[in-house]
């Protein structure tokens, strides 16, 4: 082999031990949710959330995201649920400011799809969730778009029977718009 083809190839060899790591556009991303209240519904997003990811497609078990939401930031349109959500029944933001995800382990799911394994604290509360996701790269660019469905007394989030109204499962979606480091 060529002396300098073998030297490239030393040198690339490092880069490919590594997952991508990627930049999430605040201003272009989206961390969304979805409930019930009295069986209408009711959406909302966070405002303020950090997430570092480091993603390849070829190689999962070097994957990792590491997102981080400040609960307070929870925007549903109505002031008053708003500030619900901020109070001990629900997020206690006082005490518990952010919720933290972070990965485990990626693979297929049943459906074929990728899962994203992993443990997600809200309050006091750490529960296993699983994120189905769709990664799509386009040179340094790419979009993620992951999903799940959380059962909200899991973490504590309106356990007294004065929230019977309120559905327990909700579904949330963050669409990240990313940009490759």
């Amino acid at each position: 082999m060529p002396r300098p083809l073998l030297l490239s190839l030393l040198i690339l060899l490092p880069l490919s031990l590594h997952a991508r790591d990627w930049q999430v556009d605040a201003a272009k991303s989206s961390l969304t949710f979805k409930g019930t209240y009295q069986n209408g519904p009711f959406d909302g997003a966070f405002g303020k959330f950090d997430a570092a990811i480091s993603f390849d497609e070829n190689d999962l078990s070097k994957d990792r995201f590491d997102v981080k939401v400040d609960v307070g930031s929870a925007d549903t349109k109505s002031s008053e649920r708003n500030d619900t959500l901020r109070t001990p029944d629900f997020f206690d933001t006082a005490k518990y400011p952010q919720a933290h995800f972070i990965t485990q382990a990626f693979g297929k799911g049943e459906d074929g799809s990728l899962e994203a394994k992993g443990s997600l604290t809200i309050r006091d509360k750490s529960k296993p969730v699983t994120l189905k996701v769709k990664f799509a790269a386009s040179g340094d660019s790419a979009t993620l778009d992951v999903d799940t469905t959380l059962n909200r007394l899991d973490f504590g989030l309106g356990t007294s029977s004065d929230w019977s109204d309120i559905g327990k499962d909700i579904a949330v979606h963050g669409h990240l718009v990313l940009t490759g480091k």
